[in-house]
Parts: C-alpha cells; structure tokens; sequence
C-alpha cells in the first residue's frame, strides 16, 4: 500500500476519531494517507489510490438490523467501481455490529471485488487486533 484514502460518515464524532486514528497509524507507517468526509468526496480522490478505506456509523437496533445511515448508503450508490482497489471496511457501535459488514456489502453492489478487511471500535480507538490488521495490509 503506497496510498490510502479514508472515506467516511460520522453522526457523533466517533467515526471520524476511529477514522484519524486509522490516518495517523498508516501515516506512522510512511502510508501517503487522505482523510475525507464521504461530502467532501470526489471522484477524481480516487486517481493514484492503492487501498480505499470506507466507514460509517452503525445504525439501527441494539442486536439485531444493523445498517448503514441512509446518508452512506446514498454515497455508496454513487461510487465507481472499485475492483482494482484494495477496499476496507470499518465501522462503530454501541452494543453490536451484526449485520453491518454484510448490509455495507451489498450496497457497494458489485463494486468491490474483494473486501481486504473490517475493522470496528465501540470508542474510535484503534484495538491491538486493528493495529495488526493494518501492519498486515501495509
């Protein structure tokens, strides 16, 4: 990975801190990293971009019917195809994500080839287990 983008959605605050944490780790591994809103996105962000890194905020019950915010799933609709890009997903909760990789698959309908990793915070942190997952994608 030579070069990221972060792309996400956050109500609170807390998806974005998990996302500046993800920023500031790959940066601390010399990843030229890009940390984007999924407003401030466009198109032409995704030109010399090696991994995409794309996460909301896990919306819905406690336990059960996790999804993505209508707001991500809009966004999602408006993505090119993505099938030559490494793609992360992440996401944080309060109780549970369930269903929420699943549902954030299936709106990026097809446009992924393969989904290298999922990574999820209850606070925005990142957890020993992220950090191993990100020194293995990078």
């Amino acid at each position: 990975m030579k070069k990221a983008i972060i792309l996400y959605h956050s109500k609170t605050g807390i998806t974005k801190k998990y996302a500046e944490n993800i920023s500031g780790y790959l940066k601390g591994h010399d990843i030229a990293t890009e940390l984007l809103t999924i407003q401030e996105f466009s198109k032409g962000h995704l030109d010399k971009t090696d991994t995409v890194f794309l996460g909301c905020w896990t919306s819905g019950l406690f336990l059960f019917l996790q999804h993505a915010d209508k707001e991500w799933v809009k966004f999602a609709s408006t993505l090119p195809a993505l099938n030559t890009k490494d793609v992360v997903l992440f996401t944080t909760y309060k109780v549970a994500t369930g269903s929420m990789f699943r549902n954030m698959r299936k709106k990026l309908n097809g446009k992924v080839k393969e989904i290298r990793a999922e990574l999820k915070s209850r606070n925005g942190s990142l957890s020993e287990i992220d950090k191993i997952v990100l020194d293995d994608l990078v």
